[in-house]
């Protein structure tokens, strides 16, 4: 999974256990947003009651807060991908063997971003993750 982590990532990990009282191992940045990967059955905990959890952290932050579903393995690729890069859609995830290609469609412009900044994001994300190239058509 995710090879390492720098201090900043660790504050915000001990920021989220406190709040939430879910404790997870996995926090990137995209798109401007922290996004934290807990396991399934603890996403609703870990959100709270209306969005308590993630207000109150967005507030002592100062930035977007996403809770995504933690992949199980290959065959998550396309959902976790999708919970990322929400509320942009895209048409569909095919996984090759050494590389995740997305078809963006009409959103392609959005999936990669000014600067191609969004699509090194998750080219970074994908490897850590799924260890796969990631390519959007």
């Amino acid at each position: 999974m995710v090879n390492t982590i720098d201090m900043q990532e660790i504050r915000y990990l001990n920021l989220f256990e406190k709040l939430t009282g879910v404790q997870t191992r996995f926090c990137f940045r995209y798109n401007e947003a922290i996004v934290f990967c807990v396991p399934r059955p603890l996403v609703l905990r870990a959100v709270g009651e209306n969005g308590r959890n993630i207000k109150r952290m967005s507030e002592v932050l100062g930035k977007r807060i996403k809770v995504v579903a933690a992949p199980r393995g290959i065959e998550d690729a396309g959902n976790f991908i999708k919970a990322i890069v929400n509320p942009v859609g895209f048409r569909n995830v095919e996984i090759k063997d050494n590389e995740i290609v997305v078809m963006g469609g009409s959103n392609k412009a959005a999936l990669i971003g000014r600067n191609k900044r969004r699509f090194l994001e998750m080219q970074k994300i994908v490897k850590d993750f799924f260890d796969k190239g990631f390519r959007v058509v």
